[in-house]
């Protein structure tokens, strides 16, 4: 049968598989040669046509069939990718013959595109005024979107470009980057040069800003900022403000941090109207449906945690708010919770001692107060307690609430657990108030008031990108990197827009950023070095010292350049203390070591006294999940670990399977790849069983549940004492062992880590298989292993020799829980 194609304006041409050929060919430029790129993706298309298949649907099924085909090969990825390219080049700019034809489509169509914009009120209108629209039309360069994967791509096509009123696609990806860099340019002497520079560093991925900022950056309403910080006051009024605030921030699609500790507990008497309050819970499920409301930026639900300091009263009820059964009207379904938790529990923990709940209306200090000073104060409410003098309160082990909140992580996956005294007691900006919670990420550490909604503004450095190729880091690249980095992140502070006065004020008055990092794993993986190697650990070390320092340099120039931060006078930056220093504050207020590694390589002491001149900014690193905006980078989220070598990835714009190209490199280096590809995808990604494959290819790419829980900690601790914000750290536990996660999770306290974030728990999370050509009634899988990390040279997994802990594990330290264990699921999902 005659297959015909129905083109965009309608009429009918008959399928031409030579021109379907030469689009393959072309996308496979570069490649393996020996792979049979047109044949294999060419007879497979065939069998999806039929008669009548329009160009669109043609183009998607080519790309389709491109992608069934990673499972054998990454590189069908990148085949898959630059077909996509070609489909949204023509869409925007027309039909192109060759890359120099392309280059010079970006070139004379940038001025309508940016004009258009403007014009349906979409882009900024200060862009043809401020801005020689053809000098940076010159430097557009379609080469770098050959850097995206193909669900980089997608990514970046969906969820970040703009599109026209009438929905027609807007924006190539070379354009969509010049528009962010054009849109953090504004405020610039030379808006022009600097945008240059902001793009040519962007748009080769060397960092990314994130997500609301590359949602809105260039747009008519820029809401760049990126995390907000707030509490809820023990106030009707400022309780109905906060529900419009939250409004507001969440249809600027920032994500929210919201403390309720302040409000009084259930049956606290309100004395108005000589009633009873009915305590923070009603209030917050009030929040999670504007959540659901509200969508952020008309792509998705808005993004909340809410934040509880566990001596509430009504922390037992906080603690059930993700709960499935129970009152529909005392649960969040869309809002997460994060507890703030002090020294003085932690120690309680370890010395079998009680824990008391109150009111917040009886003991209204506690809320402020942080470190020796907290714990007095929470000693004398305690006394008191027992002395019979509080109206309301409640006794029990604090060891049995450390059980609890732990029993609710693996049942639901929250709460997330931080630490309110680690956090204010390393404060640089600790003269601008206490911090009562973290934000929707757990990686912001801001103080906030009655007057302040704390604003923070990221971007990430892509490590991978400043690798060379002989696996040494060019340092020069990065520090130029850092730099522009905080300099776009300063910028952005004077352009955004927010409908908060309280976020304004806050925001420029402390001018926060949170400068981090996406792609340890894969860079260590390019090096050859386990994860949980002390060679990996030194090498984190080493460039968050860098980075960080390479931050604060920038910093204090743009201080000269433009003046310190208003409230930097007082700080302890004032003081000439750099993150690092407020390690020893911290163990000397909480009398426990902090067990971390104090090696420095760089001058620190110069660059001390260069701060007491002045810091632009309050804050100047956060390591972000980098969860979307890994996915453009194309490379590993933050600092997480390879969930699996070979999976399925659910996101908003789809379903991707995703395979390690790494593994699959050193593999193919070692002509192992077709030999040991089917038993790879028939254990779903484990290639620890795998005989196959020598021993020092196993120790390097173990997934993140045969990696031992202590060694995720191990890399967030030598990174925090560089950073002056948090860790966007998520922690993948094999063990359902409650004595194993009281070890580990007061391991991450001792060692200095200022939060956690999602706990996911094995048994929820199964790779899925992606191709019929393995047996799906085969076994799959191993025994569990328990706490501790996967030996290199196991045979099997389901092997029942004892297995030694990662480098620098400590020997188990239980406190006699006994037989505490669940079987109950965990609910986490990684975002």
């Amino acid at each position: 049968m005659a297959i015909t194609v129905v083109k965009r304006d309608g009429t009918r041409e008959p399928y031409d598989a030579n021109k379907i050929n030469l689009a393959i060919e072309k996308a496979a430029e570069g490649l393996d040669e020996n792979i049979t790129w047109v044949t294999q993706i060419a007879s497979e298309l065939e069998l999806t046509l039929f008669d009548g298949i329009t160009t669109q649907q043609l183009d998607e099924a080519v790309i389709q069939v491109a992608l069934q085909n990673v499972k054998d090969d990454p590189a069908f990825d990148t085949v898959a990718a630059r077909l996509l390219l070609k489909t949204i080049y023509k869409r925007v700019l027309g039909d192109y013959a060759t890359d120099a034809e392309l280059k010079q489509k970006h070139q004379d169509q940038f001025r309508a595109y940016v004009e258009r914009g403007v014009a349906e009120q979409l882009l900024d209108p200060r862009f043809p005024q401020l801005f020689d629209l053809d000098r940076l039309a010159q430097a557009i360069e379609p080469v770098n979107d050959q850097l995206l994967r193909y669900i980089g791509l997608v990514t970046l096509n969906n969820r970040y470009s703009i599109k026209a009123r009438n929905g027609e696609p807007l924006e190539t990806p070379q354009y969509f980057w010049m528009r962010i860099a054009m849109g953090l340019s504004l405020n610039e002497t030379d808006p022009t040069a600097i945008a240059l520079e902001f793009y040519e560093t962007m748009s080769r991925l060397d960092y990314l800003a994130a997500g609301s900022t590359l949602v809105n950056a260039g747009t008519k309403f820029p809401q760049l900022s990126n995390c907000f910080v707030m509490e809820m006051h023990d106030d009707i009024e400022h309780i109905a403000k906060s529900v419009r605030d939250v409004m507001w921030i969440t249809k600027g699609t920032g994500g929210i941090g919201l403390s309720v500790t302040k409000l009084r507990s259930q049956g606290s008497p309100i004395r108005s109207n000589n009633t009873v309050s009915t305590g923070p819970i009603p209030f917050m499920h009030t929040i999670d449906s504007v959540l659901r409301a509200v969508s952020r930026g008309g792509k998705k639900f808005g993004a909340l945690a809410f934040y509880m300091e566990n001596w509430h009263l009504d922390f037992p009820d906080f603690l059930d708010l993700r709960q499935n059964s129970g009152d529909p009207y005392r649960r969040t379904r869309t809002a997460n919770t994060a507890v703030w938790i002090s020294d003085e529990f932690m120690k309680r923990v370890q010395n079998d001692e009680p824990w008391y709940l109150f009111d917040p209306l009886e003991v209204s200090d506690l809320n402020e107060l942080y470190g020796k000073a907290f714990s007095e104060r929470y000693a004398f409410y305690a006394a008191e307690a027992e002395a019979g003098h509080m109206r309301m309160f409640k006794k029990l082990p604090a060891r049995q609430q450390f059980k609890d909140i732990l029993m609710s992580l693996q049942t639901t996956a929250h709460p997330w657990l931080t630490w309110k005294d680690t956090i204010n007691n390393r404060a640089l900006n600790n003269n601008t108030g206490t911090i009562h919670l973290s934000n929707l990420c757990t990686e912001i550490c801001l103080p906030q008031d009655i007057d302040n909604i704390a604003v923070c503004n990221l971007a990430s450095i892509n490590l991978p990108r400043h690798l060379r190729a002989d696996g040494t880091f060019d340092w020069d690249s990065i520090k130029r990197s850092v730099r522009l980095a905080v300099r776009q992140l300063d910028n952005l502070i004077d352009i955004t827009m927010s409908s908060v006065p309280e976020a304004d004020n806050a925001n420029l008055n402390n001018r926060a950023i949170g400068l981090g990092m996406m792609g340890y794993t894969d860079v260590v993986e390019k090096l050859g070095l386990p994860y949980d190697s002390e060679e990996a650990y030194e090498l984190i070390d080493e460039v968050a010292e860098r980075i960080s320092y390479y931050a604060i340099e920038e910093s204090v120039d743009l201080a000269a350049e433009r003046g310190a931060y208003p409230n930097f006078a007082g700080s302890r930056w004032s003081q000439g203390l750099v993150p690092f220093d407020t390690l020893d504050i911290t163990e000397k207020d909480r009398g426990v070591p902090i067990e971390v590694s104090r090696r420095t390589t760089l001058d620190w002491d110069s660059l001390r006294q260069r701060v007491k001149g002045g810091v632009r900014n309050a804050t100047l690193m956060a390591v972000a999940p980098t969860a979307s905006i890994g996915l453009v980078a194309g490379t590993t989220p933050g600092f997480d670990p390879q969930f699996s070598q070979i999976f399925s990835r659910a996101t908003s714009n789809g379903k991707f399977l995703e395979v390690n190209r790494n593994l699959v490199a050193a593999l193919q280096e070692r002509g192992l790849w077709e030999q040991v590809r089917e038993q790879v995808l028939r254990s779903q990604g484990d290639i620890q069983g795998i005989a196959a494959i020598p021993d020092e290819i196993k120790r390097v790419y173990k997934t993140s549940f045969q990696l031992s829980p202590i060694a995720f900690l191990e890399v967030a601790a030598r990174a925090q004492k560089w950073i002056d914000q948090a860790i966007s750290r998520n922690m993948y536990l094999e063990t359902r062992d409650l004595t194993d996660m009281v070890d580990i999770y007061t391991e991450a306290w001792k060692r200095g880590v200022k939060t956690t974030y999602y706990l996911h728990m094995k048994p929820r999370h199964q790779a899925e298989q992606s191709t019929v050509r393995v047996n799906k009634s085969e076994e799959i899988g191993g025994a569990r292993k328990g706490f501790g990390a996967a030996s290199a040279g196991q045979a099997s997994p389901a092997s029942p020799a004892a297995e030694p802990a990662a480098a620098g594990a400590p020997a188990r330290r239980g406190f006699g829980f006994g037989g505490l264990t669940s079987s109950s699921n965990s609910d986490s999902e990684g975002k």
